[in-house]
């Protein structure tokens, strides 16, 4: 216990403080930007066990953000690396590395068997299905996003309003890391932030981080409450798997951006949504596109002219 004495000398956590980090369970989706400082912290404090899940490998480009990563750990699985800079960490953390895509079809799964959710995927797609299953399973979301010198954090569900509820209509802009450039303190302070909220949310300190929501912008954070928001209906994201025969499936990525259709069967039209051919009566709308962004404005769109049940499918790479 030696090595957790500088914080069990706090009041708010003690021994059975440090009883309470050591016997929690987090799932933690991303070991990018947000992800690393939240291994980090959440390890060094002693957390009892991490599932983590990410399907990428090590980049070199990742490397001003992610400092948990290596010259040499380029072309390696994330997870893979991780886990062992976790055990070098802390050998008495439990952890559990999956090199997968987070989906609605895995996502209730891993959720049921965490105490508290970290989205750390910095993925429209991710963001919401971990939002509509954590608010179905009454588990706490620490969620955060970051790009260019911006991002916010924010405690979700568990009591508190969903991520739906804060955020019920699709993002103005789809730029991502990649198009628009991130700076590496920016992810890596609000990825501590999100490990800060995760071991609020375990100790159960008040007031309570799950109805907070913090952005960082030009240099200053502004934070404010949300406890009384509504919570919203929207399309939900579903899996291909989810995918019947009696689906309408539409996508909208065009043959040079995708050149295998989301199924065989799918009517390829990139700009469905205000005009297309509509479902027939009792007929399910299943929109696709690589992030699940243009998804979901093709479904606002649509919900315009026609009243039936919208699903959005994120395809990513495939």
């Amino acid at each position: 216990m030696s090595r957790y004495i500088r914080q069990m000398v706090l009041p708010q956590i003690g021994t059975d403080g440090q009883d309470r980090i050591e016997a929690a369970h987090v799932l933690v989706v991303g070991a990018g930007g947000l992800g690393v400082p939240v291994l980090q912290y959440l390890a060094g404090a002693g957390i009892g066990a991490i599932t983590l899940i990410d399907p990428d490998r090590v980049e070199d480009t990742n490397l001003h953000r992610q400092p948990a990563y290596r010259m040499k750990d380029i072309g390696r699985l994330k997870v893979r690396a991780s886990a062992q800079a976790v055990a070098r960490l802390n050998p008495g953390v439990e952890m559990l590395a999956l090199p997968d895509r987070l989906t609605p079809a895995n996502a209730p799964g891993l959720i049921r068997r965490a105490d508290l959710v970290l989205d750390c995927a910095d993925s429209y797609a991710a963001s919401y299905t971990l939002s509509d299953a954590c608010l179905a399973a009454g588990k706490p979301l620490i969620s955060a996003s970051a790009l260019g010198l911006a991002g916010y954090v924010g405690g979700f569900c568990g009591g508190a309003p969903s991520l739906r509820a804060l955020f019920p209509y699709p993002p103005d802009s789809g730029q991502t890391c990649a198009s628009a450039g991130v700076m590496g303190p920016v992810v890596g302070m609000l990825g501590c932030l999100q490990a800060q909220m995760a071991l609020e949310t375990i100790l159960e300190l008040t007031p309570s981080p799950l109805g907070q929501f913090t952005r960082y912008e030009a240099g200053r954070f502004t934070q404010f409450r949300f406890d009384g928001a509504p919570e919203t209906p929207g399309p939900r994201f579903i899996a291909r798997e989810d995918i019947t025969p009696g689906d309408l499936v539409i996508d909208l990525r065009p043959a040079s951006e995708a050149p295998r259709k989301a199924t065989p069967e799918a009517l390829r039209i990139p700009a469905y949504g205000a005009a297309g051919p509509l479902p027939q009566p009792g007929q399910r709308a299943v929109l696709a596109c690589r992030s699940g962004l243009r998804s979901w404005r093709a479904a606002a769109a649509l919900a315009q002219r026609w009243p039936g049940e919208i699903t959005l499918l994120a395809l990513g790479d495939d």
